[in-house]
């Protein structure tokens, strides 16, 4: 093999040689281009690939939320929207959670179609955020079971009606009622309590109830007046209703509903005190609001998206209490409240959350 292979380059030099003798010498170098193959065994290498899997893309989760008074009514539609905002936020912003939202939807047939719109345009959840709205959600849930609704303050879920994409929820604010209802009957110097609720009915009407029982267990001797106006929105009926009570004597004024602005307003410009509920209603009078039952309503939405998310479209029913958060009592810093006060309000929250007190028990 070695003797082949050197008498086959012998023989290339040979030609080499006799052609470069017969080829004039050029002019300018000539540029020999040789291709040479190597032959050899052949590697077998093993090669791992790695690759970063796509990420599981999750759809925007979509929330429609109809509401009878505005996101800024420091009240009952704010505490909502803002519980909305808090969710939105911890889930990653609006490209995880969609809030669209219809406000100050007093008429109730319009609130039913902006509900059916909602549902209609593939809302994963549609809130009807009034109790006004039961009968109106009952008509339209059964249309959409692929979406879940929700709606307060009740605990009917309506599945007595065979419905099971409805999900309910309750503030109890008899119990925070309870509470500022002892604070503004122990700071109380007139020993007179107005009270004006819109419709008695809903939170508004536990709440009016909570506060009269928990005055009247504080100090028996207070007095305590009660009004009505018949509006959730009608701010005059209720500053008119304010100024009623505090021309009897109050001095210590509240009521539950977004019209409570025309009150709080009435309670500044006459020296009196206002227990709020719903939503911190510091902002509206820091000289006159005492302290706030505030709704924390992050629990609930939370849990409402985590069923829909597990195929559980409704029927539950939930409530805002303080032993599970939903309530807590805000006072302002502004308004010296005495210590002994204060720890008859905690007595009472204690009292309520280990069950020793009813707030609409009536004291007798």
């Amino acid at each position: 093999m070695k003797s082949l292979v050197f008498r086959f380059g012998l023989l290339i030099v040979v030609l080499s040689v006799v052609l470069a003798a017969c080829t004039p010498a050029p002019s300018e170098p000539q540029v020999v281009e040789v291709t040479r193959i190597v032959a050899g065994e052949s590697v077998v290498e093993e090669v791992v690939v790695t690759a970063t899997p796509e990420p599981m893309v999750e759809e925007t989760f979509r929330v429609a939320i109809v509401m009878p008074s505005a996101i800024t009514d420091m009240a009952f539609s704010q505490s909502m929207y803002q519980g909305l905002l808090t969710v939105q936020e911890a889930m990653g912003g609006p490209d995880a959670m969609e809030i669209a939202y219809s406000e100050g939807m007093f008429n109730v047939p319009d609130a039913a179609a902006a509900i059916r719109d909602y549902a209609a345009d593939g809302y994963n959840l549609v809130i009807a955020h009034g109790s006004q709205y039961g009968t109106s959600l009952a008509q339209v849930a059964p249309d959409f079971p692929e979406t879940s609704f929700a709606w307060g303050t009740s605990v009917d879920t309506f599945q007595a009606e065979g419905i099971t994409n409805v999900f309910a929820y309750q503030a109890e604010a008899q119990e925070g009622g309870y509470v500022l209802g002892t604070v503004a009957a122990l700071m109380s110097k007139t020993g007179v309590l107005g009270v004006s609720g819109p419709v008695e009915a809903g939170d508004a009407k536990l709440y009016v109830d909570g506060f009269a029982n928990g005055a009247k267990a504080a100090r028996p001797d207070v007095e305590v007046n009660i009004s009505y106006t018949g509006s959730f929105s009608d701010v005059s009926l209720m500053a008119a209703a304010a100024e009623t009570h505090m021309g009897n004597g109050a001095d210590m004024l509240t009521g539950s509903s977004q019209s409570v602005v025309g009150a709080i307003g009435v309670a500044k410009a006459q020296g009196g005190y206002w227990f709020g509920t719903q939503w911190n209603q510091t902002d509206l009078a820091p000289e006159a609001v005492v302290a706030s039952q505030v709704y924390d309503w992050v629990g609930i939405i939370e849990d409402m998206i985590t069923s829909h998310k597990a195929g559980v479209m409704g029927g539950k029913a939930y409530t805002l209490t303080f032993k599970n958060g939903g309530l807590v009592i805000e006072y302002n810093d502004a308004i010296e409240v005495p210590q002994e006060v204060k720890d008859a309000a905690d007595a009472a929250i204690q009292g309520i959350m280990d069950g020793t007190i009813d707030p609409l028990a009536v004291p007798e």
